[in-house]
């Protein structure tokens, strides 16, 4: 129960599960015994999925069973058999493709992957491959399309039936060897299973070289190109620019242009430096504006002597000074400086928590195009401060004060702000203010004590005052003439 495929890659035996398969494997047997999968072609192979054939007009679309052979059209399908269940545990397993209707054809598939369970209870297992495995991966590993039909074809030419325990049915024609292809069946469109695909054949070993630098080197443009390191894997260097190294580290763009300008006008001409630390990287670029000087100048400065070093000069192949879509061009040093600039420069915005002080501090951190606002704002915050703390001594004050102004001192210091002296006059204004309002309210107060003592001392004097006159007055009324005496001669 054994059936041999002879396939355009090599012999496949493939045994059959007769017991538990009898009507798939009745078909399958008497399908080869006709000749039917002759120069049937492998039109599909899904690595490591399946291998699939069977149909004569290699679309994946005919065939019919053998009962459909022998019945006509209306028999072409059988119902599939599904008891017992057989699983696609491993590779080489032989199933019957079902057509969508739990019915299957001609078109059978071979495994090439272990555990395909979703395979289970679609399509019928009624064999798997014994020999020929190396086959079935040679299958396997073919190159594809997008939809998984090899671009060479691969055929099963020949069919042997090993053992057969089948009787065959009447009406069946048999023939007697093999029939030829017709020309349809061979014309598939693509590569010819007897063809050679071999590009090298009548070469030399030079051009065999040569070939393959060519495609090397395609395929290094074509992933450059894909991850935007060139615009186009087509594109070519310019044929005007030098490429010159082995420079000394002293030489300048001026020393070379003096020395290559003989040979015709030059465009530009540049040493390369780091752009870090503007040191030359001893290898520079000259342009010249037509391509007869650029090679007068290839064929004459190799090897010569500048600045004590033998220089090498060889045609550029950079093609960096090409811009396209936002990209290529070259940087230079100037242009990281500037990167830099605006990567130090503060921001415009800052959060809220930075620009508004905490209750101890007296300063408010802003930005230096705000420096005008701040003084107001920060007097308005002294003042506040000021109103709290009236109660306390002028020492504890002051004592409270410097630590305060030191901090903030060093703050200014290391955010960069460039007002600390207009903020340090500030603060000695705002000290001296508030030494003069102490003073005047030590004054106030010392005024409202000799206040109190000059009433009380005129009360006493208004009080001795009048009690001196109507002491007087007593005088008078008991001795006039004596008191007159007394006025005259106070007068005299």
């Amino acid at each position: 129960m054994a059936v041999l495929l002879e396939t355009t890659l090599g012999d496949v035996v493939i045994d059959l599960y007769t017991e538990e398969r009898p009507r798939a494997c009745l078909n399958f047997l008497k399908l080869c015994k006709i000749k039917y999968y002759n120069y049937c072609l492998i039109h599909n192979v899904q690595r490591d999925f399946i291998i699939q054939t069977g149909d004569p007009t290699g679309t994946g679309r005919g065939g019919e069973s053998i009962f459909g052979q022998l019945y006509g059209d209306q028999a072409s399908f059988f119902e599939a058999e599904k008891v017992p269940r057989i699983k696609h545990k491993k590779k080489g397993t032989v199933s019957m493709v079902n057509n969508g209707s739990d019915q299957h054809g001609s078109q059978f598939l071979i495994t090439t992957g272990e555990n395909l369970d979703y395979l289970d209870g679609v399509h019928t297992v009624f064999g798997e491959v014994t020999e020929g495995m190396d086959i079935i991966k040679k299958i396997n590993e073919t190159f594809v399309d997008k939809d998984f039909v090899p671009y060479q074809d691969i055929r099963i030419n020949h069919t042997v039936i090993l053992d057969d325990p089948f009787d065959d049915p009447p009406d069946l024609l048999i023939p007697d060897r093999s029939p030829e292809p017709t020309r349809e069946q061979l014309d598939s469109g693509r590569i010819g299973a007897d063809e050679e695909i071999d590009d090298f054949k009548g070469r030399s070993a030079e051009e065999v070289e040569e070939i393959k630098a060519e495609k090397e080197a395609k395929t290094q443009a074509i992933l450059l190109e894909m991850v935007g390191d060139l615009p186009d894997a087509d594109i070519k260097p310019p044929e005007n620019v030098l490429f010159v190294c082995k420079l000394n580290p002293v030489t300048t763009d001026e020393d070379l242009e003096i020395i290559f300008s003989r040979f015709g006008p030059i465009r530009s001409c540049e040493v390369i430096r780091d752009w870090k630390t503007g040191e030359s990287l001893c290898y520079a670029f000259i342009e010249f504006e037509k391509e007869e000087d650029c090679e007068k100048a290839f064929f004459k400065m190799d090897n010569v002597l500048i600045d004590d070093r033998r220089i090498h000069v060889d045609f550029s192949q950079s093609v960096a000074k090409v811009k396209w879509k936002g990209k290529g061009g070259k940087y230079t040093k100037s242009d990281f400086k500037e990167y830099e600039k605006e990567q130090d420069k503060p921001p415009n915005l800052v959060l809220k928590d930075k620009v508004k002080p905490k209750q101890d501090t007296k300063y408010d951190l802003i930005l230096d195009e705000q420096a005008e606002d701040s003084k107001s704002s920060h007097s308005h915050t002294s003042k506040k401060h000021k109103k709290k703390t009236h109660h306390c001594s002028e020492e504890k004050e002051d004592e409270d004060y410097m630590p305060i102004k030191n901090t903030n001192q060093d703050i200014y210091r290391e955010m960069g702000f460039g007002h600390y002296e207009e903020e340090e006059s500030c603060w000695e204004k705002q000290k001296s203010e508030k030494r003069d309002r102490t003073q005047n309210r030590s004054r106030s107060r010392s005024r409202e004590r000799d206040g109190h003592y000059s009433n009380s001392h005129k009360s006493k004097y208004q009080t001795d005052l009048y009690e001196r006159e109507r002491s007087k007055k007593r005088d008078r009324s008991r001795s006039p003439k004596k008191s007159k005496d007394k006025e005259k001669s106070k007068y005299r």
